[in-house]
């Protein structure tokens, strides 16, 4: 008995919702992304959670370099990588979409791809949301393992002209969880729609017959001896195309007055 995997959707309709979702909130992350981009308020944030004692201090580099210390390393949730990382996996999302929304009006987005793009999707934007709210443990005297303006309110902000940027910061970091979100959902529904349904296997088995009989004619059970006894003996020259000459055929012709071998040599 052979497993079929199901090459149709078990919900279309409730894909096609999920890729206006999809749209909306690529369309959201890049405007967000593109706002934060290149330094908005990355270094603001950073030094107001340092003013609150709430992590570390960006001029920890250069007090490194004025007291030639170790360079310490820069934290993932404030460095310049996750800036430019966030923008890239937006614009690479919405190239994803663009892709997928062609596959499925060609009718070839199957289950089974849609599970290994958005694998890769979701650990991409895994990275991204751990980023945003990662730990800061470079100061050992302000450790810190979230985000401050992920795990506080805005209203703590040291600096009152932050707030806004505090908003910004943590409403990038709702529509990173929502787009999360959404490419796990597709996770399952493409895991469900794996199992072919009844109709499919259905179509499936008549197709199967079609393409190949269900019985096999006697002949191509036999070998090929017997095939070959079955068959007429091949002429040749020396083989007469007349009737064999018998005493009885001897008799007939005699009876009828005509020549055997005369009619031997018409």
């Amino acid at each position: 008995m052979c497993f079929h995997i199901g090459r149709e959707w078990r919900f279309p309709v409730v894909l096609i919702g999920l890729f206006l979702l999809e749209f909306a909130g690529i369309v959201t992350s890049l405007a967000l992304f593109g706002i934060a981009a290149p330094n908005l308020y990355r270094t603001r944030l950073w030094s107001d959670g340092f003013n609150n004692g709430f992590n570390s201090s960006p001029a920890q580099i250069l007090y490194a370099y004025a007291n030639y210390r170790p360079i310490p390393k820069t934290p993932l949730v404030w460095s310049h990588f996750l800036t430019n990382f966030n923008v890239v996996i937006s614009v690479f999302s919405m190239f994803v979409l663009l892709v997928k929304v062609v596959l499925n009006v060609m009718n070839i987005f199957h289950p089974l791809l849609s599970i290994s793009i958005h694998v890769i999707l979701c650990i991409i934007w895994v990275v991204s949301a751990y980023g945003q709210a990662g730990p800061d443990k470079s100061d050992p005297k302000h450790p810190s393992s979230v985000a401050w303006y992920v795990s506080k309110s805005c209203s703590v902000t040291f600096n009152k002209a932050n707030v806004h940027y505090c908003e910004l910061a943590k409403g990038t970091f709702a529509v990173t969880c929502i787009m999360l979100a959404l490419y796990i959902i597709h996770l399952p529904l493409a895991i469900y729609s794996l199992v072919p349904t009844a109709e499919a296997k259905a179509r499936k088995a008549r197709k199967s017959s079609i393409e190949s009989p269900d019985k096999k004619s006697p002949d191509s059970e036999l070998t090929v001896d017997q095939r070959w006894e079955l068959e007429p003996p091949p002429r040749t020259p020396a083989t007469p195309s007349a009737v064999p000459i018998t005493p009885r055929t001897r008799a007939f012709n005699a009876l009828s007055g005509a020549l055997p071998l005369r009619s031997m040599a018409k």
